[in-house]
This record gives structure tokens, sequence and C-alpha cells, in this order.
């Protein structure tokens, strides 16, 4: 694809503010299809479609693609590029404000998104709350949020566990910088998330889940007893008693928990001491 030729048909740039860079490279975006597995029968939720370069490759693969697209502005772009795939619903909206459940009929779609930095996580939370939750993320973002993606304890993020408590990331490709127009002043990876069949966290308990974990990680030179007591307005005495019988020293620090330290936390809050 000859981005710039097609930008400057249709009198376009690109806007930084929107965090627009576009993927061009043949073969990475080969690859991100490959990543998808996409058959015959997948459903496919493509978020930032661009100028369509990959969107073209996934109505080639899929029995449907719904893009959807904030920049109003490149919808004659997409129009021209996707004119042969019927298969495509373009909507013109914020994935934020659209509720994936009015664009599918059931669970078990796939997504397949080149996302800027400053929406992944809200992103991600949008999706995996849905009551019509994918069966696979493949996301494009910047390398750096890949790496923090998949962290292992030790190194865990408020980012990584809200993904890891859906599905199992992992990084699958690495994109340079010089694939995208314009390009970049870092790489970025492609991240594959294959969804559990139900979160770690029962769904009862997801929202206590979150409260303890934004909590943790909301002062991270703190140790996680005395994050706890200061986020949520606790006496330190509270904050001890609940790390303490959930088997957790109150020295350590939320980056150093796995999930299923995570869980069980949320399991003694819940029982008796969310009051």
């Amino acid at each position: 694809m000859n981005a710039p030729a097609l930008l400057r048909q249709f009198g376009l740039r690109p806007d930084p503010r929107l965090g627009q860079n576009f993927l061009v490279d043949e073969t990475a975006l080969q690859k991100i299809v490959e990543i998808a597995e996409i058959s015959r029968e997948d459903a496919i939720l493509e978020i930032g479609p661009g100028l369509g370069g990959l969107t073209s490759r996934l109505a080639g693969q899929a029995r449907r693609v719904v893009a959807v697209e904030l920049d109003g502005r490149l919808f004659p772009v997409l129009k021209q590029v996707l004119s042969q795939h019927s298969n495509v619903q373009l909507i013109h909206g914020d994935i934020l404000a659209l509720n994936p459940a009015q664009l599918f009929d059931s669970s078990g779609y796939k997504v397949v998104a080149n996302i800027p930095y400053y929406i992944t996580s809200a992103l991600i939370r949008h999706l995996l709350e849905s009551a019509r939750r994918p069966a696979r993320l493949v996301l494009t973002v910047q390398r750096e949020v890949a790496e923090r993606i998949c962290a292992t304890p030790g190194e865990l993020s408020l980012l990584a566990i809200s993904v890891q408590v859906y599905g199992q990331p992992q990084v699958r490709a690495r994109i340079p910088a010089g694939a995208f127009f314009p390009p970049p002043k870092v790489d970025s990876s492609v991240v594959c998330v294959d969804l559990y069949p139900q979160p770690l966290v029962p769904i009862s308990h997801l929202t206590p889940f979150f409260r303890l974990a934004k909590a943790g990680f909301s002062q991270k030179r703190k140790t996680l007893g005395n994050a706890l007591a200061a986020s949520l307005a606790w006496p330190k005495e509270k904050a001890q008693a609940l790390l303490l019988a959930a088997s957790i020293d109150p020295r350590r620090r939320a980056e150093t928990l796995g999930m299923q330290e995570w869980k069980t936390l949320t399991q003694v809050y819940v029982i008796g001491f969310s009051s």
C-alpha cells in the first residue's frame, strides 16, 4: 500500500492526536492475519482500520468484519480500498462508547487492533467486561506496553493483571517503527490474548478485585499494606489483617503478587472485609 499517495489523493494527513501511524508493511500485515488464525466462520472486530490495508486482508478470510473508525475523514479512503468486500461493515464511532453486544450476535468473535498507548488499558477493560466477550485479542501496541501486558510476578502492573485475569497474553511478533507511515518513535509488538472460558476471578468478584488492584498499585513505592490503607482510607490494622488472612506478607509490594494471590485476596475481602 502506498499510504502517502493514498492520503494525497484524498487531501489528508495523519492526525497525531489520534495516534495515527498506519501499518503499511506487507509482511507485518500478513503476520497479524496469521496470528489471528481466521477461519471462514469467524466474525472480526477491527478497531482503527485506518487506510484499510489490514481490513482487506481480514475480509478476505473471515465471514464478517466490523471495522470501527473514529476519524470520519478516512471513510472515503476506506470505501474505495474495501469496495470489493461486501462482508465489511464500517462504523464511524468511538469504540469506547460502543457496546460490543450490539455489534455481534454472540461471544467468540476476534478482535484485531492497532491501538495507541493512551487507550490501551481502557479499551481492553471495555472489551473484556462486555456481555459478549471476544475469544481472542490480537493487539499491535508499543513494544514497552506489550512487555507490560505479558509481565510476570515481580514486574506486574495494573494493566498486566487487568488482562491476565481474563486470558493468557503472549508477544507473538515484533514490528519495527519503519513498518508504519508515518513511523512512530518506538517499535511495536503484536500481543495475542486467548481468553479463558471464564475469568480467573469469579465474575461477581471482579468489581472488588479491581478495587483492590487499583488501590494496591496506586502507590508503587509503598508496601501493599500501606498502599491499601492509604488508598482505601482504612486503618493500617485492617489492611494488614486482610493480607495476613490471605497469607500475604503486608510488606510485599503489589507487583510481586501472582494472579492466584490476587484471587485469594479478593475472596478473603469479599467474605469478611468488604464492609
